[in-house]
């Protein structure tokens, strides 16, 4: 049984308390630190037995593993003390602000003793997963334009922090959209260039950028769009992807947890759309089908995500996403916004 502590006791420490119980076998929570030392007496009270702390130094002696959900600018000197007190650590997305810290974070990550990974959690999300395989195998040829969209209202009400670049790290891309720069070069391979255009019109919360617009190529010749905003007050899209492919056109739709293959003609010798459609699917148009839909008890992705973390403490294994690996994303991002400030096309060759 993996004693687990976690540091920072907002929203994120009660959903975390609740939606964990299928790994209750294999973890459980034994302390909880926050400087609202009531904050952590909140969410001690849905884990029997766990302590409550203003000083997160007082949880190394009762834990072995780390959730670290705290503000950007606090993961650098927290995971570093982490990592030296010898426990695992599970850090929220960013790795750090800087790539300077980040460097230091990577040299300082001993994995899997301990082991150090990164909760960028939509890659443990069966639908996203599953996108990313159609992507990466292709599944229906090869997909030659990636698009994410991601809308939603997010403001100070979550923390005043959430509209400080110098503690939130930049904006909108920097917290939110590096998860989809990090999907992206996972399904597309290497980047060669791109731009960002950001704006905090409509979300004047926010410092720097509270809607951001990214567009990237691709090595192989594909490019990419991620449109992400803080500032919705209304959307039909929400958390959606197409990705054209020379084979048909691939529709993830987070909400209804589906991807729909489209294709208006049968391009001679491909399968009839209405075959691929999957098992209870009932094909209503010529044009469209539904491939797959996320299992209906696959479970929450924060559950795979700690799962995963768990296997690596466990097995003695390095994670798939350990620090060295989501600095990729961030140097991205970093390189979009130096070229946003000069007016140039960022040059991404060789991250």
């Amino acid at each position: 049984m993996i004693r687990v502590g976690m540091i920072g006791c907002g929203s994120m420490a009660g959903s975390h308390a609740q939606v964990l119980k299928p790994l209750e076998k294999r973890m459980r929570f034994t302390g909880f630190a926050d400087i609202d030392l009531k904050r952590a007496q909140a969410a001690a009270a849905n884990a029997p037995g766990a302590i409550a702390t203003a000083d997160y130094h007082d949880l190394f002696q009762h834990v072995d593993a780390i959730i670290i959900a705290l503000p950007h600018d606090l993961h650098y000197p927290v995971g570093m003390d982490c990592l030296k007190a010898g426990k695992h650590v599970l850090m929220e997305k960013p790795l750090a602000l800087t790539e300077d810290e980040c460097r230091k974070m990577i040299a300082a990550d001993t994995s899997p003793d301990p082991v150090l990974m990164l909760g960028y959690v939509m890659r443990h999300d069966p639908l996203w997963g599953k996108m990313g395989n159609y992507i990466r195998e292709k599944t229906f040829g090869d997909a030659f334009q990636v698009s994410i969209w991601t809308e939603q209202l997010t403001d100070t009400s979550r923390g005043a922090w959430i509209g400080q670049a110098k503690r939130l790290g930049g904006g909108q891309l920097f917290s939110h959209g590096c998860h989809y720069i990090d999907l992206l070069l996972h399904w597309m391979g290497d980047p060669v260039c791109g731009t960002h255009v950001g704006t905090n019109f409509g979300t004047p919360w926010m410092e720097r950028e509270g809607t951001s617009n990214v567009s990237l190529k691709f090595r192989s010749g594909a490019t990419a769009y991620h449109f992400g905003t803080w500032g919705a007050r209304g959307s039909r899209l929400k958390y959606a992807v197409h990705a054209h492919c020379t084979q048909g056109m691939l529709e993830l739709d987070h909400a209804a947890g589906t991807i729909t293959l489209h294709r208006d003609k049968s391009g001679g010798d491909l399968p009839a759309l209405q075959a691929l459609a999957a098992p209870g699917e009932k094909p209503e148009k010529t044009s469209e089908a539904v491939i797959y839909r996320r299992p209906g008890q696959g479970g929450k992705p924060v559950v795979a995500q700690i799962g995963a973390f768990l296997d690596c403490i466990e097995q003695k294994r390095k994670p798939e996403i350990s620090a060295a690996a989501s600095l990729r994303s961030l140097l991205v991002i970093w390189k979009l916004y130096d070229a946003e400030e000069r007016g140039v096309v960022a040059d991404l060759g060789g991250i």
